[in-house]
């Protein structure tokens, strides 16, 4: 496989992500889903919607998330719509909770390395292009989270995440948290990364947000502070690469934090969604960075 190429401008401002859209898009806005983080109630660290509105006003498309399988205000479809309304996202965008109503839309794995299915809102069937905008940063189950996080567990129906947790074990939240599946979770949020890739057939852009360098995912209510200095934003057509070349950007860290959020990853041994997701061949690590700078 040939190296990807990774676009990279040191700032993390809404202005570079949108100069990064325009490099590499423009998707067709007619039935384009723009993926985001709501973030949970009382997380600090999530990037709001002010700050992806240059872009998404650009890209157009519709906002669009799932309901989580954690206790929390986003595991149920009142209670996510709530925060959804209170956080103004679906006053900004237009807002689509894709597993608002069931029935699950079930996704192939093809080839995958433990799942065979994936479950995701039904309302994914109404997209046929997709803008996943990541924030990139520590996970307490995952080590990092960054595009592959947003394609698995991200478009993963509540049913979804908790088969993609348990490494499918179950898919009911209630007993879910008793089978976290460590190394095997981490090869099912390839394997359902993998079925969203196949599902939208090279339609997508991936942009990752260096900021807010938390070792803490936007799920988490309670959240540590950002241990890090901002990086930049990262952009590729490959959702490996561009995740990968942020973990190269840690490593390559001076930043006194930097010890601390490799902690996260290497303690959940977080590149192994990484090693998974190449061994299934729907993109690489290798990849070409191209930097550009603020005054090009």
């Amino acid at each position: 496989m040939e190296k990807a190429k990774v676009y990279f401008i040191p700032a993390a401002t809404p202005e570079n992500v949108l100069r990064l859209y325009r490099l590499l898009g423009p998707l067709p806005s007619e039935k384009l889903a723009v993926k985001i983080h709501s973030g949970e109630e009382g997380n600090q660290n999530f990037l709001k919607p002010e700050f992806w509105k240059p872009v998404i006003d650009e890209a157009g498309g519709t906002v669009v998330e799932c309901n989580t399988a954690y206790p929390g205000e986003r595991n149920s479809t009142p209670k996510h719509k709530a925060l959804i309304r209170r956080r103004g996202w679906d006053t900004v965008f237009p807002f689509d909770l894709m597993d608002a109503e069931g029935p699950d839309m079930v996704l192939p794995v093809d080839g995958g390395l433990i799942l065979k299915e994936n479950f995701v809102g039904k309302n994914l069937a109404n997209y046929d292009s997709l803008l996943v905008l990541s924030h990139f940063k520590g996970h307490p189950a995952g080590g990092y989270g960054g595009a592959l996080k947003q394609l698995s567990i991200g478009i993963a129906s509540t049913a979804g995440k908790c088969l993609i947790h348990s490494a499918g074990y179950t898919d009911d939240q209630n007993v879910v948290w008793s089978h976290m599946a460590g190394d095997r979770f981490l090869e099912c949020m390839a394997d359902a990364a993998k079925s969203v890739v196949d599902y939208f057939g090279g339609r997508a852009i991936y942009i990752n947000v260096m900021k807010n360098l938390s070792v803490d995912c936007d799920c988490c209510d309670v959240a540590e502070d950002p241990c890090m200095e901002d990086i930049g934003v990262l952009a590729s057509l490959d959702p490996i690469a561009v995740d990968q070349a942020c973990m190269d950007k840690i490593y390559a860290s001076g930043d006194p934090g930097r010890d601390h959020f490799l902690e996260r990853v290497h303690s959940r041994h977080g590149e192994h969604t990484l090693e998974a997701a190449a061994a299934l061949g729907f993109g690489t690590r290798e990849y070409e960075l191209i930097t550009l700078e603020e005054n090009e």
